[in-house]
């Protein structure tokens, strides 16, 4: 039997809230007084976030979440900051909690709790204050609630102020048995538990023997993933690395042709903008493949002195062809730059004859962000005319250590390298496996995902969703059952996308439980969009 979890958004959804609420707390906790309709609308109604668990189509259990002060308990004990001796920063309060009688011992208790937990935690609250009743204490203790205050309420409907917290959640029966969120974002990634240990390493000075050999075995682990001439490595994100790139290609004369077919491709026309570089851009549709005929005939043209591109384009998940725009370029001279910040660790990359190429320690090596990559063909000697932190040819010069480096974010990347490079095989074939089993499900479920065969990126997956579909709607409640996807993003929301990145280690068991929810709340999401046309 599958439950799932989401935000209640509809009419429907409303009137199955106030029936469940009077059945709860009329006929069986009789805090209120009944009535003819057999509905009970909360005093907060308005300004709750009601949380359902769901059973095919029904509501099967709810709770509610506020966060505007006064709380209903604040009203019965007063401040609640005064009962606690380590107060909460942002708390919330739970009310109406609620599931029917036979569903109360299995897991859609438990997966309700964690729906909450997850949801809070997104927002950023710490802590769920909840008037419990006390014949459910016990079920409240072990679900990591905890009583601050004397009981409230009547004789017949006795309550008692209770506090949880994400340390008392995870320590309680309900936490120590609850799924870990499954990531699907394209960065931060997920971290192993290797890599996770070698960030609280003691530092070291950047100064340092060590750290010195450090920095070169991470250079060297690179160069051996992506046959590039030389890398260095710069505190930052892959912004500055495309600035660093930027720079450089300031000091080629002539022209640039730049290619755009997504939102990195179009930061990429921004970079060189900002730096004052001539160039043209060639623009094709979001998801879009460029026509390698057409830039053959553009590079004959001897109008352009460099190409710069997206490898792999991070807002479409479509992989441009890096392979034949550097033939392309090798056989006319022409020099290349490519921002490789999604490709690298996901597909296998031969960077050689690339002039350029940007990139970073998270998403597909798997580390934790913070440290810029730049790839280069040549020695580069530097140039008073960039600014020092952007001047590539001060790392050459330094052996890659100019300026202050965290030797904890480098001992972290290469544990995340090393871990790559001891079967790069095997770990690319993987995640093509990972990406197959998805889209194979996700196009049976009616969606289209952009990218087909050797041009879509196995690391990153698009869905189209339909008119009537929301995209942010589908990866909030996703993110209530524990699914963490990529949507929140504006070019994404202009275009109503939902991506799932395949970067992330995730079991089979894992992947099926997670398409199993996305099928749940696709055919309820739509079951209910047919019936509001239906009804309208």
């Amino acid at each position: 039997m599958t439950y799932f979890y989401r935000l209640a958004r509809t009419k429907q959804d409303e009137e199955q809230i106030l029936k469940m609420n009077y059945e709860t707390f009329v006929e069986e906790i009789p805090q209120h007084i009944p009535n003819e309709n057999r509905r009970l609308k909360d005093q907060f109604h308005n300004s709750n976030t009601y949380i359902l668990c769901m059973k095919d189509s029904k509501v099967i259990g709810m709770l509610a979440v506020r966060s505007i002060r006064p709380f209903s308990l604040d009203k019965k004990i007063g401040p609640i900051e005064e009962k606690l001796p380590n107060p909460p920063r942002y708390p919330v309060e739970i009310r109406l909690l609620s599931i029917e009688a036979r569903y109360r011992t299995g897991r859609p208790f438990l997966g309700m709790l964690q729906a909450l937990v997850n949801w809070c935690l997104k927002a950023g609250y710490d802590a769920a204050v909840i008037s419990g009743t006390v014949r459910e204490l016990k079920l409240y203790r072990q679900l990591g609630f905890e009583p601050f205050a004397e009981p409230t309420g009547t004789a017949e409907a006795t309550f008692i102020p209770m506090i949880l917290t994400q340390e008392t959640y995870e320590t309680s029966v309900a936490g120590r048995i609850a799924k870990p969120i499954l990531n699907f974002l394209p960065g931060p990634t997920t971290t192993s538990e290797t890599v996770q240990k070698a960030l609280g390493t003691d530092s070291i000075s950047h100064r340092s023997p060590a750290y010195s050999r450090l920095l070169l075995a991470v250079q060297e682990q690179l160069k051996v993933l992506t046959a590039a001439s030389h890398v260095q490595v710069l505190q930052g994100t892959g912004t500055l690395a495309n600035d660093v790139v930027a720079a450089q290609l300031q000091r080629i004369p002539g022209k640039g042709l730049i290619l755009n077919n997504g939102e990195f491709g179009a930061r990429l026309c921004d970079h060189a903008s900002r730096f004052g570089l001539q160039f043209d851009s060639m623009e094709r549709a979001w998801g879009d493949l460029f026509d390698m005929e057409e830039i053959e005939a553009e590079l004959d043209s001897n109008r352009y002195s460099w190409i710069w591109f997206v490898h792999c384009e991070t807002s479409t998940g479509v992989l441009n062809d890096l392979e034949t725009i550097r033939d392309l370029c090798l056989a006319r001279s022409v020099r290349i730059a490519a921002d490789c910040a999604s490709s690298l660790g996901t597909v296998p990359i031969n960077l050689e004859g690339i002039d350029f190429a940007s990139s970073v320690s998270g998403k597909g090596l798997g580390s934790f962000s913070g440290l810029a990559l730049v790839f280069h063909e040549q020695n580069i000697q530097p140039d008073p005319g960039i600014p020092r932190y952007l001047d590539l040819g001060n790392y050459t010069v330094s052996e890659g250590i100019p300026y202050t480096q965290s030797s904890n974010l480098l001992y972290a990347l290469e544990k995340a390298v090393l871990a790559l490079t001891c079967d790069p095989e095997n770990h690319f074939v993987t995640i093509r496996k990972r990406s197959e089993t998805l889209r194979t499900s996700i196009e049976g479920m009616g969606y289209q995902v952009l990218g087909q065969g050797m041009s879509a990126s196995p690391g990153i997956l698009t869905l189209i969703l339909n008119e009537e579909e929301s995209a942010h709607q589908l990866g909030e409640d996703l993110f209530l059952n524990g699914y963490r996807t990529h949507y929140e993003s504006k070019y994404l929301r202009e275009r109503n996308w939902l991506q799932l990145a395949t970067m992330n280690e995730m079991s089979d068991d894992e992947i099926n439980r997670f398409l199993t929810v996305l099928k749940c709340l696709t055919s309820f999401n739509r079951e209910q969009s047919r019936e509001f046309s239906i009804y309208n």
